[in-house]
């Protein structure tokens, strides 16, 4: 009788936390979860018109989980060469990853962090939308539609 209450509880338990698994994912387009992992949302994405065959991109990755996590690619249709950059000094530099804290933001934004497309397959013009996908060290890749905006379009400025 005891064993068979052991196991009973062992299976209540096992389903309880079955079920709290399920209700702990994310159904919002947002990688990860609120179970200690990262838990991230994209906003704020655009790109400026190129005026070249080369772009910047722009977003912020917000990390609502309790774990930090990294931005370490972008690919996107409209380039085989999609970079990120820092900017320190006024110089732009290719770099590996970017952090995201926990509970934390990354900022990429002009005159600061960015993407970098390089040599675009086509001419982008404003109104049209850039379809990438971001990948990070822990969190599954998230897609993301860059809406083109005027060459000079700056967010912080309005």
């Amino acid at each position: 009788m005891n064993r068979r209450t052991t196991t009973l509880s062992a299976a209540v338990a096992l389903a309880a936390a079955l079920a709290l698994t399920g209700c702990s994912s994310s159904s919002d387009g947002s990688a990860g979860s609120t179970d200690g992992k990262p838990r991230l949302e994209v906003s704020g994405a655009y790109m400026p018109q190129p005026v070249m065959d080369m772009a910047g991109g722009f977003l912020t990755i917000k990390n609502a989980g309790g774990t930090a996590d990294k931005l370490t690619s972008v690919t996107s249709p409209v380039s085989d060469d999609v970079t990120i950059h820092e900017t320190k000094n006024q110089k732009m530099q290719k770099v590996d990853s970017f952090d995201i804290p926990a509970n934390g933001t990354l900022s990429l934004e002009r005159g600061g962090n960015h993407i970098m497309f390089m040599e675009l397959k086509k001419t982008l013009k404003q109104g049209e939308k850039v379809s990438i996908e971001l990948h990070f060290e822990k969190s599954d890749p998230i897609k993301v539609d860059l809406p083109v905006e005027a060459p000079n379009h700056n967010p912080r400025q309005h």
